[in-house]
């Protein structure tokens, strides 16, 4: 590359995420998506898409509206996204404009710090506890925005209603936001609680519970003024975030509960059971709400057993990261793919 416009470029490091491989035979338990098919509702409205000729509805109201219901706000308290990766972005760019940093776990989603990279928006981590743990307390000083996720990733670790109220309570001159990627794998929402804090936005998605990775449907739920913000600045740079296929399997999606519910029940099985197994195996696993486990054993180098699973085309996700370069986070899938990894856990124990 010549010289003469080299610093002009921005310069960036990019989120890298879980290998995608080609081949379609591998165990894939590294991107934390769900074993599930979505919704047959969901399939039946993509098959009825007739007009992708014409642009999709810019507000994406048919999905916005469902979405109000589901989670009983009013009009004009829900945003959607082209994924909760859209979103958040978006609201970095919204809420995140003042010269403090802003705040977040040292351990947690690593798009946090390229966001701030990208964005120009100073930051500050707060280092977890050696469980793993978020102290409230780190997060009472002053500062121009706070993002936490609950659970948090790569953990799986979440908190309850009085810890957000605790962090809420020391913010409120700043813009709360609760990543809530995992939530509806048994952790707490925080949504109820806009109604209590106009400082709260609380971020979800439709990859992870509703299986819907591949259109990548993203929300945010905020009190009205915060929506219209977010909503203002999504029309500065796209004014057609969700495609015309995005909004109506999202919708069916929403309104068929009975097999969301049903697909959140055999996964929060899946990974109690599996818990419960590798814990057999010697494992610290710690406690999960989300549809990954995060597991460690200290004799066991968590690289070299992710490198062994790999050659036997099953996919974890290891990071090479301080304090957790000896841990290994796993997707739950379906029963008998957990037991075929339990199955190859052991043979490489028995092998050490």
């Amino acid at each position: 590359m010549t010289k003469l416009f080299a610093d002009k470029l921005r310069k960036v490091e990019p989120y890298v995420p879980g290998e995608q491989s080609k081949n379609k035979n591998i165990i894939k338990l590294n991107a934390n998506e769900n074993p599930y098919p979505p919704s047959p509702k969901a399939m039946e409205a993509i098959k009825n898409i007739t007009d992708l000729n014409k642009y999709p509805n810019s507000s994406a109201s048919d999905l916005v509206e469902a979405l109000e219901k589901y989670y009983g706000v009013e009009k004009g308290e829900v945003f959607v996204g082209n994924g909760s990766d859209d979103v958040i972005a978006l609201c970095y760019l919204a809420f995140f404009n003042s010269q403090k940093p802003i705040l977040f776990p040292d351990i947690t989603y690593s798009f946090y710090p390229v966001w701030c990279g990208l964005f120009n928006v100073p930051y500050k981590t707060k280092a977890v506890t050696k469980d793993f743990l978020i102290d409230p307390k780190d997060y009472y000083e002053e500062n121009g925005g706070v993002i936490l996720p609950n659970p948090n990733a790569p953990t799986g670790i979440s908190e309850g209603k009085d810890f957000i109220k605790d962090i809420l309570d020391h913010n409120k001159d700043s813009i709360v936001i609760i990543d809530e990627a995992y939530v509806d794998f048994g952790g707490y929402s925080s949504v109820e609680l806009i109604k209590e804090y106009d400082n709260l936005v609380v971020t979800q998605t439709f990859s992870k519970s509703r299986s819907l990775a591949g259109l990548r449907i993203g929300t945010a739920i905020a009190n009205k003024d915060l929506i219209s913000l977010l909503n203002a600045v999504k029309n500065c740079y796209n004014s057609y975030t969700l495609d015309s296929v995005a909004i109506a399997a999202g919708k069916a999606a929403v309104e068929d509960d009975t097999y969301f519910k049903d697909c959140l029940k055999k996964v929060i099985n899946t990974r109690e059971r599996f818990s419960k197994d590798l814990k057999a195996l010697g494992f610290t696993v710690y406690p999960s709400h989300s549809n990954f486990v995060f597991a460690t054993r200290d004799d066991i180098k968590a690289k070299d057993l992710f490198e062994a699973l790999k050659k036997d085309d099953i996919f974890i996700r290891y990071f090479n990261l301080p304090r957790i370069d000896n841990h290994l986070r796993i997707t739950i899938g379906t029963d008998e793919e957990m037991d075929i990894l339990t199955e190859h856990i052991k043979k490489y124990i028995k092998n050490m």
